[in-house]
């Protein structure tokens, strides 16, 4: 929100010198050409792009997808439905795990927003991917 104020006398006459001038006029029913008041501050809110929740919903459900697709949980949820022969039961317990992952990243994600500016998130995140990308190829080096 941005505060902005109008000032008290647009036309550099103060309303002093308004009165002055009526009392020395010899016609008292004259009234001030500009009548004078405080001007309360005007609150301008700072038009921020609202993303709809269809865009939120969809650009999460894509990038979660996209990033699950042949990862290591789906290959143990395909290994130990073809064990179990129980495919809707590993079906059941991977999707209530899914869900409780997610929803304490988004609480984390919720408590974290509240303390640190995005900016700050940002560069811890890179900075702790860049750190696991290290520890990867050092892995690979030294195996």
């Amino acid at each position: 929100m941005k505060l902005d104020s109008a000032p008290l006398d647009i036309s550099g006459i103060s309303q002093t010198e308004i009165e002055l001038e009526l009392k020395d006029s010899t016609d008292f029913n004259l009234t001030p050409a500009i009548a004078v008041e405080p001007v309360q501050p005007v609150v301008v809110d700072s038009p921020q792009k609202q993303q709809s929740v269809l865009v939120v919903f969809g650009t999460t459900f894509v990038t979660i997808f996209l990033a699950e697709i042949g990862d290591k949980t789906q290959l143990s949820t395909l290994l130990m439905s073809a064990e179990s022969h129980s495919p809707w039961v590993v079906f059941i317990g991977s999707a209530a795990a899914l869900i409780t992952t997610s929803l304490l990243g988004v609480l984390l994600g919720s408590w974290i927003a509240n303390r640190l500016s995005p900016k700050t998130v940002e560069k811890s995140a890179g900075v702790m991917l860049l750190v696991i990308s290290l520890m990867l190829f050092w892995d690979i080096f030294q195996g």
